[in-house]
Formats: C-alpha cells, structure tokens, sequence
C-alpha cells in the first residue's frame, strides 16, 4: 500500500451519491471507485444509470445503482436502505443532484421558485437527514460532500433563486459542519465554474466565447476550461482522511475564477476590472456624427 492509499483510508469504504451517474457525478463515482469505495448510487436519468452500473461491473466494483429522483424522499430511503443491507456501514455522502432554467427574475414564479429549491436544497437537507444518524451509528465518523457551485459566491443574472438556493447549502454545510464536529463527520461544499457536460452546454450564451482560446483566457485565469476529474479530484480528497482536520469549508476547482472577482485577462490588453476602450464597438454608444447622402 503507497503512501496515499495509506493516508487516505478510502479502501473498503461506502458512499451514497446523489445524481451520480452522469457528468460529475459519473467522474466522482469513477475517482471514489478507483479508490476502493464501494458507491451506492441514485440517479434519475435511467439510461446513464444502466450505463454507469455496466461500467462499474465490468470493472469488477462492488457498486448499487438505482434509477431514481434524489428529490423523491422514498428513492432517497431506499438507496441507503440498499446500502445498509450490502454493506452495513455509510462513510461518505456526496450531493451532486440539481439543476436549473434560465431565466429572468421577474419572469418567474412560485411554481419555478420550488422547484428551484427542491432540486438544490431540499434533498441536500433529506439525503443528510438520512446520511447522519448511520454515520453516527458506525462510530467512525464521516464525511458529508456537497456540490455547489461559483454562483453561490458571486451575481448570477438569470439563475437568482439557484444561486439563492445554493448559497443556502453552503451555509447549511457550514452550521452543520460545527453541529457534526464532535461526532468526527466533516460536512464541506465543491463549488466548480465553468466545467463543460452536456447538462452545461444548455446554458451557454450560444457565442462560441468560452470555447475559444481567447475567450477562455479572458474569463478563467488559469486560462482553460474545467476537466470533470478537476472537480471529482476535490471530491475524493474531502472524502479521504487527506481532509481529516477539514470540515466547514469550499473547495473552488475554478482555474482562479472566484479569486479574480470581476478581473478578465483581456487579449492584447492584459488584465482589467472593465471592459477595454477598443472593444467598446457599439456604435449606438457614440456621438452622432454627420451623416453621408
């Protein structure tokens, strides 16, 4: 056994991951596996749940994978009813389950306002409700693993009640981080950026700007994309005793994004906090001038 194999304690553990069976939960499930976890897994997209079942077969993991909808509290008591009877232990929970619409405000309503909150917070508060009096029965601790993301920390024109709903899990983690702590379960949040996955592509502004060189670099200061394995990386340490003194905390696999706060790496400017002069085209902007016959 090497030295991380050694440090990180992963060997023979058992995680639940909500949403987790394409995208980054897909990658997190992967990376956990590949450390000896054995996952259980509930996901309600039902073709990449037969998919990732498949996959951990045949790579010969020990692995429960339902088809179900983390927002559904008896899919949810189910799966860790499953896991219970496999393996008898639960170590880790990670929340990767959400999602959201575009959209304006104004331009919604109550109806998208729950649903909102129900695909981003309210199965956090289930899954954990469910993941702690097992973590506390096996005496060994744990640890609770919630994805967020860059808009819980920063304006998101179009998404205000996701990035509200968000927000609200990241302080959830923090209180229930010093509430858990005698009981050694740890409770921290991944909050990625840009990450592309087929759920990402749908929010796009349809411009091409962030799959261009030039795009990436101003935006991200690490000046690339996010690879799923960047976030699903920050996931297998907080679930490892790596992490063993972490708790109440957010990991940013974003290439530098939260720290620029509004700085961009404009080509041939450099880095600004606006926009450069010479790209300032709109002509509408300008002074009238004389017009030409």
């Amino acid at each position: 056994m090497g030295w991380f194999e050694e440090r990180a304690g992963l060997d023979g553990t058992v995680a639940v991951v909500t949403g987790g069976a394409g995208g980054l939960g897909e990658a997190v499930v992967a990376d956990l596996a590949a450390n000896g976890v054995r996952p259980a897994v509930l996901d309600r997209d039902g073709e990449a749940a037969e998919r990732l079942r498949g996959a951990l077969a045949e790579r010969g993991r020990d692995a429960i994978v339902h088809h179900g909808d983390a927002r559904d509290h008896a899919a949810l008591e189910a799966l860790f009813a499953a896991a219970d009877a496999r393996w008898g232990r639960l170590d880790t929970l990670v929340n990767v389950a959400g999602g959201t619409f575009r959209a304006p405000f104004t331009d919604t309503d109550e109806k998208g306002w729950n649903a909102l909150l129900r695909a981003n917070l309210l199965h956090v508060l289930d899954a954990c409700s469910l993941a702690i009096p097992r973590m506390r029965a096996g005496g060994r601790g744990g640890s609770i693993v919630n994805m967020t993301t860059i808009e819980a920390h920063r304006a998101a024109p179009g998404f205000a009640v996701y990035a509200a709903a968000k927000a609200a899990v990241e302080q959830f983690a923090r209180t229930l981080a010093v509430e858990l702590a005698p009981d050694g379960i740890r409770v921290n949040n991944v909050a990625p950026d840009f990450t592309p996955t087929p759920n990402m592509a749908r929010f796009t502004h349809g411009d091409g700007a962030l799959s261009t060189e030039g795009g990436l670099r101003a935006a991200i200061p690490m000046g690339r994309a996010g690879e799923v394995t960047d976030v699903s990386g920050c996931v297998v340490f907080l679930a490892s005793g790596l992490s063993a003194y972490v708790t109440g905390a957010t990991l940013h696999p974003d290439g530098g994004t939260s720290a620029s706060s509004g700085w961009f790496n404009w080509p041939g400017s450099g880095w600004a906090n606006h926009v450069p002069a010479r790209l300032l085209t709109d002509r509408t902007d300008r002074p009238a001038g004389p017009t030409r016959p």
